[in-house]
């Protein structure tokens, strides 16, 4: 058993909550407090009354998301968010939420974990967001196809691939989650292979016209490595049982 303010503090000192920009309503670092003890971690990519119902299912009691309550602002508690809150409140689950935190932190941050799970080694931060690298940057000489396949073992999925740059990859650029519209700005970073999330229709258009590879490996499923690394070493930290909780949006 451990107690809530103690994993609140080190969560928000890892993760830097206070000095890494974001959002303002990505509301980082703890949203629901709960009675003050945990006896089991979860981590999900969002969180919903889904989430948050199985994760009362299977014991947890804090509850590590990417995507936190709060996207919409300032709101009335009724409807849908009462409806999330009065689970967490029946449940006593305390949820914590990490958005640009925990995409740009060097270890387990998505972009570096899904770096490391593609087999990309000394990968360095790129592409300037709100006053930090929000992407990382890997320069290899790997075959596309390869990478391509190396890429859908580690997500565990099929990836949208725009093959219209060089056969054998130079510069991978990472920026999980909707990195797609970012396209141009990579090109400028020298990026010949870009992996992401997802990407608007005329990105594709674009990755052509750049003679770029654009692959898109899912919004939630690139954003996965994330919630899963912090909270595994959460659970190794404060020697607590640990469990994703899995809800794919197909998208």
């Amino acid at each position: 058993m451990a107690l809530l303010q103690e994993i609140v503090s080190y969560c928000n000192t890892t993760l830097r909550i206070a000095e890494i920009g974001d959002w303002d309503n990505a509301l980082n670092g703890l949203q629901i407090e709960n009675s003050g003890k945990i006896t089991k971690l979860g981590a999900a990519v969002d969180a919903s009354t889904r989430t948050l119902n199985l994760a009362a299912q299977a014991g947890v009691n804090f509850l590590v998301v990417h995507h936190g309550l709060f996207w919409q602002g300032l709101q009335p508690v009724t409807g849908i968010l009462r409806r999330q809150l009065r689970a967490a409140f029946d449940h006593d689950v305390a949820l914590y939420s990490a958005h640009l935190p925990l995409d740009v932190h060097p270890v387990f941050g998505n972009n570096a974990q899904l770096a490391a799970a593609t087999g990309l080694r000394s990968a360095t931060p790129f592409l300037e967001e709100r006053g930090q690298f929000v992407g990382v940057k890997s320069r290899t000489s790997r075959s596309r196809r390869d990478l391509l396949v190396k890429l859908k073992r580690s997500l565990g999925s099929d990836v949208r691939s725009f093959n219209f740059g060089p056969g054998q990859t130079r510069t991978i650029g990472i920026v999980t989650g909707a990195g797609g519209s970012e396209i141009y700005r990579v090109a400028t970073e020298g990026v010949d292979t870009f992996i992401t999330g997802e990407a608007p229709h005329w990105a594709a258009v674009a990755a052509e016209e750049l003679g770029m590879n654009l692959w898109l490996g899912g919004h939630y499923a690139t954003e996965t490595f994330g919630v899963k690394a912090f909270a595994s070493h959460l659970s190794k930290k404060f020697k607590l049982p640990f469990e994703f909780i899995d809800c794919p949006t197909g998208l």
